[in-house]
């Protein structure tokens, strides 16, 4: 069959709007058809070069949509579904999904090739074989994708909210609830307020958090991180800084979540001052792999016993913490449509793109016309 996608074929270079031919479903495999993209920082990643994929790539990796038909061997979901993708495939019988670590499953080594567990594509045009962004390509108007990789949901529930628990949510939630261990009571500190950071907001707040510092210099998204509860905001890492020791008596943040687009060595350096004594840092957002970012004197770890931790899918399980996320957001203890800044046709996702870089949105969303 035929599909409209959005493409990059090189580090540098926009999207491109392409028609390519798509493969039906093979063994463990299902077709589904895009309801909902979400327009997520990482993708920013494979057009900057930070994280260099191969080459086409189909962009997108939050998705929400309907199971058209299924493979051979598919008994997680069947057609007529509504599901939530998650960027992360999880399998279940690895190391780490048996040991309840899904975020963590080996299926997810190669997802910046694109290809499928049986490391073949299903997109295709003029001879090439294109990838699907973390194996979804959600920036296209219909996927064959693994059926590791869907999370059946309830069919009452808006699949353009829905959408944004396939990454930015519970990335951002379990940064907070999950590797930082936010307690009641506690101080956290986050830098970023973008998709990540006022998820992090969000789960530091459902944590019992006492005091939520949020740094970031755009002002309209300070302002939207108090307006989801955040108790301060401040431009910059030294204001920060300053209100921290004093909200603590000297003491220090209890946990601080790095979820700044693009990690440099200040803000990481920033975050290690400012957690106390049995402190930790969460490592969410990302950076080029030849940058190192870490750099501080091994003694403040030992003798403060400070921790510093990475964050991929917020230490989430998709396969529950995806239904989990949305029956919160159901009982209207969790915003989601309050994240929508705008949303795009995939024609625009260029400009959603650039929205983005300019600071003018939290979550902007592709609606497929389909």
């Amino acid at each position: 069959m035929k599909t409209k996608a959005a493409v990059l074929i090189g580090a540098g270079k926009p999207f491109e709007i392409t028609e390519l031919d798509l493969d039906g479903p093979k063994e463990g495999e299902v077709l589904i058809k895009y309801a909902a993209a979400g327009l997520c920082h990482s993708d920013l990643h494979l057009t900057d070069g930070d994280l260099p994929p191969r080459y086409p790539m189909v962009g997108g990796h939050e998705g929400s949509g309907v199971i058209e038909d299924v493979g051979p061997g598919v008994t997680k979901v069947k057609p007529g579904d509504h599901v939530v993708c998650s960027f992360i495939p999880n399998c279940g019988t690895c190391r780490y999904c048996s040991t309840g670590r899904q975020s963590l499953c080996d299926m997810g080594a190669t997802i910046l090739e694109g290809m499928l567990p049986d490391g073949t594509f299903r997109f295709h045009s003029g001879g090439e074989d294109f990838g699907g962004m973390c194996m979804l390509g959600t920036f296209s108007e219909r996927s064959t994708i693994s059926q590791h990789s869907v999370v059946k949901v309830d069919d009452w529930l808006p699949l353009d909210k829905a959408v944004l628990v396939g990454c930015g949510v519970p990335t951002g939630w379990g940064s907070a609830v999950y590797t930082g261990g936010v307690h009641p009571g506690d101080t956290v500190v986050i830098y970023g307020i973008g998709g990540i950071g006022i998820n992090s907001v969000q789960g530091a707040i459902h944590a019992g958090a006492k005091y939520v510092v949020v740094v970031d210099p755009v002002a309209f998204k300070r302002d939207t991180a108090l307006s989801f509860g955040a108790s301060h905001a401040f431009a910059d890492a030294a204001a920060a800084q300053e209100k921290i020791t004093e909200l603590t008596w000297g003491q220090g943040a209890d946990v601080a979540i790095v979820t700044v687009g693009t990690v440099e060595e200040e803000v990481v350096s920033a975050s290690i001052a400012a957690i106390g004594k049995g402190g930790t840092v969460v490592l969410t957002g990302l950076a080029s792999p030849e940058k190192f970012t870490v750099h501080w004197p091994g003694i403040d770890l030992t003798l403060n016993e400070k921790t510093i931790k990475g964050s991929l899918f917020g230490s989430a399980n998709p396969q529950y913490d995806i239904v989990r996320l949305l029956r919160l957001y159901d009982a209207g203890q969790l915003k989601l449509d309050e994240l929508v800044t705008t949303t795009y046709t995939l024609e625009q996702v260029n400009e959603g793109y650039q929205d983005l870089r300019d600071g003018k949105n939290i979550r902007g969303v592709i609606l497929h016309d389909n």
